[in-house]
């Protein structure tokens, strides 16, 4: 039996987690900005590093299954770029940035590379939404 007979499977984990860690991530964002306690409570903490490992896991399995290199193949070039700017505004507007203003920038930057994330996925391209521009 090979990885590739659970593909769709593998993708819609992928899926379904991608979508739960941007909800969450949105909602602890927000919940931040009105000085909110809970976003940072262990449980809630714990959630995420849950549905990270999960997604990060499920596009491991992908990767394999398709026997895909993101270091050659563009738009996974892309969407590695786009993960780790996530994840520094992520930082950022949760725990690090001094400001509540700081804050509200980091997290509004983290939900567009999020987004772009999601729109580089969906067209494989690696300037997404860019594409529909036609200069």
């Amino acid at each position: 039996m090979s990885l590739i007979e659970f593909y769709p499977q593998i993708k819609l984990i992928h899926i379904s987690l991608a979508l739960s860690s941007g909800a969450l991530f949105t909602l602890r964002g927000f919940a931040v900005l009105i000085n909110a306690r809970w976003p940072m409570q262990r449980q809630v903490r714990n959630l995420s590093v849950v549905i990270d490992t999960g997604l990060l896991l499920a596009a491991l399995a992908l990767l394999t299954a398709l026997h895909l290199n993101p270091l050659v193949i563009s738009w996974l070039q892309a969407k590695l770029g786009l993960l780790l700017a996530y994840i520094a505004f992520g930082i950022l507007a949760l725990h690090r940035a001094p400001t509540r203003a700081r804050k509200l920038a980091a997290y509004c930057a983290a939900l567009s590379c999020f987004g772009m994330m999601i729109v580089v996925a969906r067209t494989h391209n690696p300037v997404g939404i860019l594409t529909l521009l036609r200069f």
